[in-house]
């Protein structure tokens, strides 16, 4: 057995140690918007703006971006970019983006743009489409479930 062979689990077992006691606590709160994964975009990349006016989804741009809630929201449109920074609560998806399901049940999950309703003007997205099937069946309740465990699930 060589030298390195000898020390590597030794490394292994320090690098562990050092990822638990440094980056665990860090991910312990979670973002108060849903980002992909090594991702700073918003809603996977689509202008939540474009749902409520044209009644679907659609992918934004690089030419057209804001900052908003620490995340990098893109847009198909310079218009639909100024209506967002104008009054960004007005289209940002509830409970950050996470999947409204989830948070109704006291989690997060991801999203899938395709998978979202308006309801009193407010955008909520689901983890897929058969998860929002199951949203459906109780919209009221969801939404008031998700609202009481909206803060919650963000610690």
């Amino acid at each position: 057995m060589t030298p390195l062979m000898r020390r590597c689990p030794r490394f292994l077992v320090t690098f562990a140690a050092l990822f638990l006691l440094f980056a665990l606590p860090a991910q312990a709160a979670k973002d108060p918007v849903y980002k992909a994964w090594l991702s700073d975009l918003a809603a996977s990349g689509y202008d939540v703006v474009s749902y409520h006016t044209e009644g679907r989804p659609v992918e934004g741009s690089d030419a057209f971006t804001a900052e908003y809630d620490g995340a990098v929201w893109r847009f198909a449109s310079a218009e639909n970019r100024a209506a967002f920074t104008a009054n960004p609560a007005q289209y940002a998806p509830q409970y950050g983006g996470y999947c409204a399901w989830a948070v109704s049940q006291g989690y997060t999950a991801s999203t899938d743009p395709a998978a979202w309703k308006i309801v009193d003007g407010k955008l909520y997205l689901n983890y897929s489409r058969s998860v929002q099937q199951r949203w459906e069946q109780d919209i009221p309740g969801n939404i008031a479930a998700g609202n009481a465990n909206w803060p919650k699930v963000l610690d």
